[in-house]
């Protein structure tokens, strides 16, 4: 029993020389892979602010500046992990760590796939500076505000003061309509005029009439006006013309504006807005013959 221990001890205490000699020897190994590690993280806080400074500037966004700079410090931190493994000659470990690392990245690449694709997405839209907040957009069938756009949503604000929220996704894979990338729009009225009106006069006095309400229409041969059809009551026109404006609420006003005016103006020159009128003709005279009707009442009764 004692010759047991004797050995056993004598096995671990080898060990431990064996141990301690390892250590001594890959001493400045470990001293160079501590200051990488040490040197990695004071280089991540630098990186995290220079990325935020530098995504701040083109971003508005704050949650998307934040992400963009954490994910950049935590790629130098694991860059300096991985150097500092190499210098202690743990190939092995930095393999089966990059081993895990994938597998488990894909793991939660697939559990998280939807909210993944609408972060992703989230900072796509943030870069393109054809898509700011406070621009008016029309997309999905919804138009309006862009009030916020974060690492989930997309955050639309509608003519009505409704919220629309819209995953990042569908933004980035459906068209999406910018109204206020130009600084003009073009509003179209439709309208009908009587038969019996001048269609010249009608015309001269349209393109008279917005030309005098808008500032930006500088003559009336700015204005285009067309007959399009003889309606059933009405010979129907198109008529469009310029306006400076970056938003469907100015283009709305404009054109209720031109309709107040072209109103006043068709009032004053006695010109007809007709409504629907549909006529019935009989070619057959209908003759009623009274006494048969007086007849046949008396014979009911």
């Amino acid at each position: 029993m004692k010759d047991q221990l004797d050995s056993a001890f004598s096995n671990l205490s080898e060990k431990l020389l064996g141990w301690l000699d390892a250590i001594i020897q890959n001493l400045p190994n470990l001293a160079l892979a501590i200051i990488v590690l040490i040197s990695a993280y004071f280089i991540a806080k630098y990186v995290n602010k220079f990325v935020y400074k530098i995504v701040s500037r083109k971003v508005q966004q704050e949650s998307i500046s934040s992400i963009v700079a954490r994910i950049s410090a935590v790629m130098v931190v694991l860059l300096g992990l991985f150097l500092a493994l190499g210098i202690l000659d743990l190939s092995k470990t930095l393999t089966s760590l990059l081993t895990g690392a994938g597998v488990i990245g894909l793991v939660i690449g697939l559990a998280l796939q939807g909210t993944l694709s609408n972060t992703i997405a989230g900072v796509v839209i943030s870069f393109r500076k054809k898509i700011q907040i406070g621009n008016w957009v029309e997309t999905n069938g919804y138009s309006g505000e862009i009030i916020d756009i974060n690492l989930k949503d997309f955050t639309l604000k509608e003519a009505d003061n409704n919220m629309v929220v819209i995953p990042n996704k569908m933004i980035l894979e459906n068209p999406l309509k910018n109204y206020s990338l130009t600084t003009k729009m073009r509003v179209f009225l439709e309208c009908g005029v009587g038969y019996e009106s001048d269609l010249e006069q009608v015309e001269q006095l349209t393109k008279e009439t917005i030309s005098n309400a808008f500032d930006q229409v500088e003559s009336p041969d700015d204005v285009e006006f067309y007959y399009t059809e003889f309606g059933g009551s009405s010979i129907n026109y198109l008529c469009r013309f310029w306006i400076d404006a970056d938003s469907m609420l100015e283009k709305l006003k404009a054109k209720t504006k031109a309709i107040i005016e072209i109103k006043k103006a068709y009032d004053k020159e006695d010109i007809n807005i007709p409504f629907p009128i549909r006529t019935l003709q009989f070619d057959n005279q209908l003759t009623l013959d009274n006494s048969k009707t007086v007849e046949e009442s008396f014979s009911k009764n």
